[in-house]
């Protein structure tokens, strides 16, 4: 039977009885009139015996089945991302190894479309002295995952933050970085919500400064530049530096709150998507996008809105915790066999945000079997003494 009992935040327990017939999965992946990234999320490997605190060990086969299922609903991967738990769990080695494998796993399918995160989180920003400093960590990594034949995406710097001492810093670190990649790039924008490490970036105490240098990054680089995700969780003023993108640059939503009317995008342009909760919400974004590359915009907004309160949840401050949300959905969709994550991150959040998690998902019709996430939730409950 499809009914639980599930607490409520006035510590009641209330039968819940689902309701979401799930979304048909994709007969396979299509092409699509935007360009789609999902930020991939890591499964740990439960069995070890590695503290959480130590270098995070990972369910390998688990976690490159999980970029197949992505790559096969016709979506991008972002690999070693944030949602990763790159800097949160995931250190540079592993998450090297990450590139290698999923780069490695993945050829054998046809245009397949992985990017990955390139950044400074080998040297922690206490040890930064200098800009040469940060420079070297980025060098290093560039030269790594380039090595592997693999795309980049140019991920913020907290030592970046720590050693710059003015704008000019950040235009002499991005045109030195920028110089050596040898094709063009996706810059990442990521902002204090998701890391609060990263305050202040590009060198400015306000949006608008901060706004003028990045685009002063991508105009002095311009060949060297795809174009650049931001992660605001703010619409307006993703739109404002999409229109102000030089011709050819293109604006990536990292926008987890507003994605499906910044995706379908107005009369003076739209917005391409790499996005952490398209890992969650995987087969509501394919279907939605296959719509609207046939011109059913009503069908696009009919698929994705509902998503838009699971993932506002997901998403909700403390913003950097978002993974534990992610993950706990793949769990309860079968994609891995618990919910176990690097760095114990799965402690993360309060109970109440699991259950309504779990209520939003499947109103989204994004609980694919509905009788093995019922049993997975019973079980999780459990742990908290809930006989459900």
């Amino acid at each position: 039977m499809l009914l639980l009992k599930l607490p409520t935040t006035d510590r009641r327990l209330e039968p819940y009885r689902l309701t979401g017939e799930p979304l048909p999965a994709p007969s396979g992946p299509r092409p699509f009139n935007r360009i789609a990234f999902a930020a991939a999320h890591v499964v740990a490997d439960p069995l070890s015996t590695n503290n959480p605190s130590g270098a995070a060990a990972i369910d390998w086969s688990a976690t490159l089945a999980y970029r197949r299922h992505l790559l096969g609903l016709g979506l991008g991967v972002a690999e070693a991302m944030d949602t990763a738990q790159r800097g949160m769990g995931l250190g540079w080695p592993e998450a090297l190894e990450l590139i290698r494998r999923t780069l490695r796993e993945t050829r054998d399918i046809p245009g397949a479309l992985v990017f990955c995160g390139c950044g400074t989180d080998q040297l922690a920003a206490a040890d930064a002295r200098s800009l040469d400093d940060v420079l070297r960590a980025y060098d290093e990594q560039l030269a790594a995952i380039q090595k592997l034949d693999g795309r980049i995406i140019l991920m913020a710097s907290r030592a970046l933050v720590r050693v710059a001492r003015s704008p000019d810093d950040y235009l002499r670190a991005y045109r030195h970085v920028l110089d050596q990649c040898d094709r063009p790039v996706i810059l990442h924008w990521l902002g204090e919500m998701f890391d609060p490490a990263l305050e202040g970036y590009w060198g400015a105490t306000t949006f608008d400064g901060a706004l003028e240098i990045c685009l002063q990054v991508i105009g002095d680089n311009a060949p060297k530049v795809d174009g650049i995700k931001i992660s605001l969780l703010d619409n307006d003023k993703e739109i404002r530096m999409r229109r102000l993108l030089p011709a050819g640059a293109k604006m990536y939503t990292g926008d987890d709150f507003n994605y499906p009317e910044l995706i379908a995008g107005d009369s003076r342009g739209f917005s391409h998507a790499l996005l952490g909760i398209f890992d969650a919400i995987a087969p509501a974004a394919s279907a939605a996008l296959g719509a609207l590359t046939d011109g059913d915009e009503k069908r696009f907004v009919a698929l994705l809105d509902p998503t838009l309160p699971l993932s506002r949840l997901i998403f909700r401050a403390p913003t950097q915790y978002y993974k534990t949300g992610v993950v706990f959905l793949a769990y309860l969709n079968g994609h891995q066999d618990h919910f176990v994550m690097v760095g114990g991150a799965q402690s993360m959040r309060p109970l109440p945000y699991f259950t309504e998690l779990f209520r939003l998902a499947d109103q989204a019709r994004l609980l694919r079997e509905p009788a093995l996430a019922v049993a997975r939730m019973r079980a999780f409950l459990a742990l908290y003494g809930i006989d459900a």
